[in-house]
């Protein structure tokens, strides 16, 4: 006869394993909603967020614990943002174009992370260096938050001062160097600073870069449908840190954010 305090272990047992049953699900339920989100990833690089509008990111447990799923792998390794508020300009038209494509530029990107150094291609991609050096002359990308670190293709996305993905410039800019040497079998290497773009696989999509650039920290399987317009010389280790730092679900813009508190204090860019 079983007693009734191995009675009371059996039922205990047994409520644990339903409860690790429903666990399990749960994690099952979240892994393939990541992986619908990943396969997605040309259309995760979208400057605009209509397109993130469709992706479904209903989730794992509930729809609240899903938004707040923070796998943390450190402390945010990151300082608090300088005082100042994110630009609110926008502009109707693309900037007159005053870049010289035979000079060399070099954009600083100063985060609360540390110093991000690039190194822009004007006479590959003038369109986008002279835009990229006009919001900064502005202002535009100071005191915005990176708003996007995306594990699966490993880059970082910029350059939003909503912080939302869905903001722009109130103009676009055409694509260019598609046909890059360096984009070879379909990968972006590591040190590549890409724009952002909304296309979607017809024409009517193409040429709808911004403001919002990627910076690649790990050799990137994308399709050539960005604009590569510089490389990183300086700050890998920043990115790696950040990465590092792993990231999370933000249901609220439909995307991963960094975990690290990734702010742009200010951002400059030097011809020489």
């Amino acid at each position: 006869m079983v007693s009734k305090d191995q009675r009371r272990r059996q039922l205990a047992r047994e409520k644990f394993e339903r409860q690790q049953q429903r666990r399990s699900a749960a994690r099952r339920k979240t892994k393939r909603r990541n992986v619908v989100i990943a396969s997605a990833v040309a259309v995760a690089l979208a400057a605009g967020g209509a397109v993130w509008a469709s992706v479904g990111l209903a989730g794992g447990t509930s729809d609240r614990a899903a938004a707040d799923e923070a796998p943390s792998k450190a402390p945010d390794p990151c300082d608090r943002p300088a005082k100042g508020t994110p630009s609110a300009k926008t502009w109707k038209k693309e900037p007159a174009m005053t870049v010289d494509t035979s000079a060399a530029y070099t954009a600083k990107l100063a985060t609360t992370c540390g110093a991000i150094t690039l190194k822009l291609d004007a006479g590959k991609a003038p369109h986008t260096v002279n835009s990229f050096a006009f919001l900064a002359a502005q202002g535009y990308f100071d005191h915005s938050r990176c708003h996007r670190l995306d594990e699966s293709i490993h880059v970082l996305q910029c350059g939003d001062p909503k912080g939302t993905g869905r903001g722009t410039p109130g103009y676009t800019i055409p694509d260019e160097n598609l046909k890059d040497s360096g984009l070879k079998g379909g990968v972006y290497p590591a040190g590549t600073v890409a724009m952002a773009n909304r296309y979607s696989k017809t024409e009517e999509t193409r040429n709808t870069g911004g403001s919002q650039s990627f910076l690649v920290y790990q050799d990137s399987k994308l399709p050539p449908d960005y604009t590569p317009f510089g490389t990183i010389t300086g700050g890998m280790d920043v990115l790696r840190k950040i990465a590092d730092a792993g990231s999370r679900t933000d249901r609220s813009i439909g995307a991963t954010v960094p975990n690290a508190t990734v702010v742009i204090n200010r951002a400059t860019v030097t011809k020489s």
